[in-house]
């Protein structure tokens, strides 16, 4: 499977890979002069050794590449990766790379993440950030009906304006921001992938990106199930 659906109109879906387990073992072992032709015991110590040590270089010798179709607010918290993977302890320049759609350029109708009324969660007890328990039904029925009415009134607003001849790229500021969805691909070498999903895949990470680092996972964990069961320290059993 290549596609994985994710909140209410989200998904990530798979686009290309490059590399396999045997990629990253004969990464390392070229010092040598060495190269292995199928994955054996020895390869998969190999990994477990490197994956120990924090031996990564040769983990970014295999690369992902996703299309990414997400709230706003979601592909905010994901772009920090960017950003810092260049600063990643030992990991030398970046090879990520992130395109993005933009309403600079397109028209076609916008859509926003509007959760449900059992979506809908508390301030936390004891943090400034963050999120606590859900809130009663009423309530998030309540909240959702008006996001969804506030959503409505940023569409017309923002079609009127551009039928009335003003550019997209200043029409798009009668949109809501933080709910839109937009749409991106990146491409990550391992390593990036898995430092995103340690930290993603954590129990006090945002609910709705926890929701696409379990997309990610999914899809990325038959390629490379080695080295992402070493890599990855948070384990499926864990996830909430």
């Amino acid at each position: 499977m290549s596609f994985e659906k994710v909140l209410d109109q989200g998904y990530v879906r798979l686009v290309n890979h490059m590399g396999s387990d045997l990629t990253i073992v004969n990464a390392a072992r070229v010092s040598y002069a060495k190269e292995s032709v199928e994955l054996t015991e020895r390869d998969m110590k190999l990994i477990r050794f490197l994956a120990r040590e924090g031996h990564t270089s040769p983990f970014r010798h295999v690369m992902l590449q996703y299309e990414i179709y997400a709230p706003l607010m979601v592909a905010r918290q994901w772009w920090k990766y960017i950003v810092g993977s260049s600063h990643m302890e030992g990991t030398g320049d970046s090879l990520d790379a992130w395109n993005e759609s933009s309403r600079r350029y397109i028209t076609e109708e916008p859509e926003f993440y509007i959760p449900n009324h059992q979506e809908w969660r508390g301030a936390p007890a004891h943090s400034k950030q963050g999120s606590g328990d859900v809130l009663p039904g009423e309530q998030g029925a309540k909240l959702s009906a008006e996001l969804l009415e506030y959503v409505e009134l940023g569409i017309k607003k923002y079609e009127a304006a551009l039928e009335s001849g003003v550019c997209a790229e200043q029409a798009r500021l009668f949109l809501p921001s933080y709910g839109m969805y937009i749409r991106w691909y990146w491409t990550a070498s391992l390593q990036s992938v898995c430092h995103f999903l340690n930290q993603r895949l954590m129990h006090d990470a945002q609910q709705e990106i926890q929701a696409y680092a379990k997309a990610i996972l999914s899809l990325s964990e038959p390629l490379f199930p080695v080295a992402i069961n070493e890599m990855v320290h948070v384990k499926e059993e864990t996830l909430i």
